[in-house]
């Protein structure tokens, strides 16, 4: 079974043409990239640009149609209609991950506020804009503090909010959020989640030997870790290990179904050998 995690890592390997040395991923491309601090109008006014005038129509209607009374439920309500539609309609991802977080808000759930959290998450992973990078962040970052408060011990909420530090261009020292995973990896090795953030961490940070122990650590506890398997085969990638890199990307073939996909790895397969 291909999660939507993985579809998204799909999207960023494949369909956007990074399956190339010299442009690793989103995260490694702005790791050190300056960002603006885009405001939620600025992202909603981006987005609408591209709308046509019944769209934007349709937006500024369930936008404005909170009225008095039982203001909390209307609102509410209308956060899930404005996810669908941004999603349903509209195919933005993005928007439809802030709404279901702003009913996250409301709700007060602690399943809720993570399963928005981790959907803006996956979001900022995918891109390659700095600026969305830093907004998906914070957004992201703000429903994983509040989970934490209904759950302190939830470390899969902890690695999260980690990785808004690590990868959002939120902090200037992203090393807060790589000792926080470190600190729940070297409680619990066998947390995989923990494991693929320190991973695409040394990514990020230049650290391919490490970064290459940490998705060996997923793959030797979940060997059809397609994630892991492509993580590890880009990494030798980048490092000119054509062997190794070869070894893998035919590892990720038995579990690839996607003939987009499939074609990209096999294409890059080639070029190597």
């Amino acid at each position: 079974m291909i999660s939507a995690g993985t579809l998204l890592l799909f999207g960023l390997y494949f369909f956007g043409k990074t399956i190339n040395p010299k442009k690793f991923t989103a995260i490694t491309s702005n790791a050190s990239a300056p960002a603006s601090n885009l405001s939620t109008e600025d992202v909603l006014a981006k987005f609408k640009q591209n709308l046509n005038t019944s769209q934007v129509q349709t937006l500024t209607q369930l936008e404005n149609s909170v009225v008095r009374g039982d203001v909390h439920n209307q609102q509410l309500k209308i956060d899930h209609q404005l996810a669908t539609y941004w999603m349903d309609s509209l195919h933005n991802e993005q928007l439809s991950a802030y709404y279901i977080g702003e009913a996250a808000k409301l709700e007060n759930s602690e399943k809720n506020l993570t399963f928005a959290a981790h959907l803006l998450l996956s979001n900022m992973l995918a891109t390659n804009d700095a600026a969305m990078q830093h907004w998906l962040a914070t957004q992201a970052k703000e429903l994983f503090e509040s989970a934490i408060k209904l759950n302190p011990d939830n470390d899969s909420s902890k690695i999260g909010l980690g990785a808004c530090y690590m990868f959002g261009n939120i902090s200037e020292n992203p090393m807060q959020g790589i000792l926080a995973v470190k600190k729940i990896a070297d409680k619990n090795p066998d947390n995989i989640y923990a494991q693929m953030m320190l991973g695409l961490g040394g990514i990020q940070s230049g650290q391919f030997d490490k970064a290459m122990e940490r998705f060996q650590n997923v793959i030797n506890k979940q060997p059809y870790n397609i994630e892991a398997i492509l993580d590890l085969a880009q990494v030798y990638d980048r490092k000119d290990d054509k062997t190794n890199a070869v070894k893998w990307y035919n590892e990720a073939l038995k579990y690839i179904q996607l003939p987009e996909a499939r074609n990209e790895i096999k294409t890059r397969i080639k070029s190597l050998q």
